[in-house]
């Protein structure tokens, strides 16, 4: 395909290699966005811009760790122009009690998903405002919002994504950026609840067992490019979405 143009918007996606982050590309990139993929993997994001660029949409991979603060700025420098940010990179790990949870796993649910959003956040800052119509999402989760035995270091983590969200808001009002929290509650997706119990697929599957249609990761896509699309004057501040069969994180209808 011929290279997009220059005035063509730009949305970077953590995350992208997988689940949310992989549905949101396909979405933002067929709304007309130039989505730059980015994830520590780099088959999974170079096969998803292959298969973009074949449809005659414009995408590009750039492998990244969110957490080196070193790699994001060098990656910042290198873009032309920054829309929209997507972070959506981020993960659970565990589901120990607070009173025996591993603090690795704490520190590292931390580290992915609130500096990371922050290094990102930070870095591209002066591209967001500098096309003046900046949109920043901050994919956080239902667990941000409530807390749930198990969950206590999953739950602090989205805590400080939501926080961030919510004081970066107020710090920049004014500018021509805005932040938006989409917050997804049960989403079953190839490798969310796998990763959290380490491999353990039937753990993993008991976590959707009787949930006749959890949320898919392109539904979560589709309220995150619903948002990105609106107006540049409309903010979502929040958008919490859950399937039907979940009243809350503690609260689920189960079949049979």
């Amino acid at each position: 395909m011929t290279a997009a143009p220059a005035t063509t918007p730009v949305a970077v996606v953590t995350g992208a290699s997988s689940g949310i982050g992989a549905a949101t590309a396909r979405q933002l990139a067929e709304a007309g966005h130039r989505v730059v993929l980015t994830a520590r993997r780099k088959d999974r994001i170079e096969a998803l811009a292959a298969e973009l660029t074949e449809a005659g949409l414009a995408a590009a991979a750039h492998p990244l760790d969110v957490t080196d603060r070193a790699a994001v700025d060098a990656f910042a420098a290198g873009l032309d122009r920054c829309d929209v940010l997507v972070n959506n990179a981020g993960g659970a790990l565990g589901a120990d009690p607070v009173a025996t949870g591993d603090p690795a796993d704490w520190r590292q649910m931390y580290e992915v998903n609130v500096i990371g959003t922050l290094n990102l956040t930070q870095a591209l800052l002066p591209a967001l405002t500098a096309s003046g119509a900046g949109t920043v999402v901050v994919v956080s989760s239902t667990a941000g919002h409530a807390a749930y035995e198990g969950g206590g270091g999953y739950v602090a983590a989205k805590n400080g994504a939501r926080v961030l969200a919510e004081t970066l808001r107020l710090e920049i009002v004014g500018t021509p950026v805005r932040v938006v929290e989409v917050a997804p509650g049960m989403v079953k997706t190839e490798e969310f609840a796998t990763t959290r119990f380490r491999g353990d697929i039937a753990k993993a599957a008991k976590v959707y067992e009787g949930v006749a249609e959890p949320l898919s990761a392109d539904d979560v896509a589709d309220t995150i490019a619903w948002a990105v699309t609106r107006p540049p004057h409309v903010n979502i501040d929040l958008l919490v979405v859950r399937p039907r069969a979940q009243a809350s994180n503690s609260k689920v209808h189960r079949e049979g």
